[in-house]
C-alpha cells in the first residue's frame, strides 16, 4: 500500500487553518488557567454576588472595582441602567474607567475607542471601519439591581448562562424593612463565612454587645437539611442569642439569622440579618448585610426612626469586632485547627465549597482537554 506524505505547503496549510486551531478557555476574565486551589481563593464562579451599593454609582460616574480578582468598570447608560465591564480596551488594555462617560459607552483615553454597555466596540476615531469595529471584545457582565444594590452573574466560562435572579426571601417581603450595610475587609472571603457559620462566638466576642449579652456559654449544636442549604443551630437554646444561622444556595449564597431584641429595641418582631461575602481578591472582601425587621404601619417608621438614630452604631460596634479578629487572622488560619461540636457548621460550608471548587477546576479543564 503506497501513502502519500503531505507537500511542506500543505503541512503550512493545514496548520493555519482556523478550524485547526482551538481557543483555551479560562474562566471570565482571568486569562490564565485555574485550579481548584486558585477558584477556592478568589471565588466560586457561576454565581450572582453582590457587587456595590447603588448609592455609590452615581449618574454620569464611572467607577472602577475589583471583584474575583478581576478588574470591573460600572457605569450608568443615558436610561440608567447599570453597566458593568472588565475594566480593559480590547485595543491594548488600557483601564476604561479613566476614560470619558459618553451615556450609553465609555471612550478610551488612550486611543479614543469606544465601547458600548453590551461590550461592542462601537467607534475606533484612529481608523474608523477595522476589523475591530462592531465586535463584542469586552467582557460585559449580566446586572440586577435589588434592595438598594448592585448585583452581577459572575461566569466562569464564556459559555456560562445566568441563572434567574431572586432576592432572599427578606428582602422580596414587602412586610420586611431593611437597611444595607456595606464594608470591605482585609481577609479571604471564606473567612466571614466560617464567621457567620460559628454562632457560638456570639456569646463570646460579642458577650457586651446590645443583644447577645444573654444565654449559655455552651451548647450542643445540630445540622438541620433542608431543600436550598442547612441550618446550623442549638438544640437546647432558642431566642436568647445568637442561636441558629441558616445556609441558603439560592441564585446567590447567603446567610440568614435572627437576634433577639430587647424592648429597647422599640415595635416589631425580631432583628434579622441577610449576609453575603463577595471576594474582591484573594485576601481582601466585600461585606454586604441587610438588616431586617418585620414591621408594618406606625410601627414600621418608628423602627426605621430609632434604627438611624440608636440602633445603628450598635450594630456597626458589633461588626467592628467580627472584623477585627478576622482581620487578625493568619490567611492560612483555617489549616492549623483543632475542631469540636461546634464548628460542625464551619466543616459542612467548607466542604461544599471545596467540592465546587474541585467541579469547576474539572469543567476549565474538561473545556481544554
Amino acid at each position: 500500500m503506497t501513502t502519500t506524505q503531505p507537500t511542506p505547503d500543505q503541512r503550512s496549510a493545514t496548520r493555519e487553518r482556523p478550524s485547526a486551531r482551538r481557543t483555551p478557555t479560562y474562566a471570565v476574565g482571568t486569562r490564565r488557567h485555574l485550579d481548584a486551589d486558585e477558584i477556592a481563593a478568589t471565588g466560586l464562579r457561576d454565581r450572582w454576588y453582590p457587587i456595590l451599593p447603588s448609592r455609590m454609582l452615581e449618574p454620569g460616574a464611572m467607577v472602577p472595582v475589583r471583584r474575583l480578582e478581576v478588574d470591573w468598570v460600572l457605569f450608568r447608560d443615558a436610561q440608567g441602567r447599570v453597566r458593568m465591564l472588565e475594566d480593559r480596551c480590547p485595543h491594548r488594555s488600557a483601564p476604561l474607567s479613566v476614560g470619558q462617560h459618553l451615556g450609553d459607552r465609555i471612550a478610551c483615553a488612550y486611543h479614543g475607542v469606544q465601547v458600548d454597555g453590551e461590550g461592542t466596540v462601537v467607534s475606533v476615531p484612529g481608523m474608523p471601519g477595522c476589523a475591530l469595529e462592531g465586535r463584542r471584545a469586552t467582557i460585559s457582565l449580566e446586572v440586577v439591581e435589588a434592595a438598594d444594590t448592585i448585583f452581577a452573574f459572575l461566569p466562569l466560562t464564556a459559555e456560562s448562562v445566568p441563572t434567574p435572579f431572586v432576592l432572599p426571601d427578606r428582602l422580596s417581603d414587602p412586610e420586611v424593612s431593611w437597611f444595607g450595610n456595606f464594608a470591605e475587609w482585609a481577609g479571604p472571603w471564606r473567612f466571614y463565612m466560617d464567621n457567620v457559620l460559628d454562632p457560638m462566638h456570639g456569646a463570646f466576642l460579642h458577650r457586651n454587645s446590645h443583644s447577645m449579652f444573654g444565654g449559655d456559654t455552651s451548647a450542643r449544636f445540630r445540622i438541620r437539611e433542608t431543600d436550598r442549604g442547612f441550618f446550623f443551630e442549638k438544640t437546647d437554646q432558642r431566642g436568647v442569642n445568637f442561636d441558629w444561622v441558616e445556609f441558603v444556595r439560592g441564585s446567590m449564597d447567603y446567610v440568614d439569622l435572627e437576634i433577639p431584641y430587647g424592648p429597647g429595641a422599640g415595635p416589631g418582631g425580631v432583628f434579622g440579618i441577610v449576609g453575603m461575602s463577595t471576594p474582591i481578591d484573594r485576601s481582601t472582601s466585600a461585606i454586604f448585610h441587610w438588616r431586617t425587621r418585620r414591621v408594618s404601619g406606625w410601627e414600621r417608621e418608628t423602627w426605621r426612626f430609632l434604627y438611624r438614630t440608636t440602633l445603628e452604631a450598635k450594630h456597626w460596634e458589633v461588626l467592628e469586632q467580627d472584623r477585627l479578629v478576622l482581620e487578625a487572622l493568619a490567611g492560612d488560619a483555617d489549616r492549623e485547627e483543632h475542631l469540636y461540636q461546634h464548628d460542625l457548621g464551619v466543616s459542612r460550608i467548607r466542604r461544599i465549597y471545596r467540592a465546587d471548587a474541585v467541579a469547576q477546576a474539572e469543567q476549565l479543564a474538561a473545556a481544554n482537554a
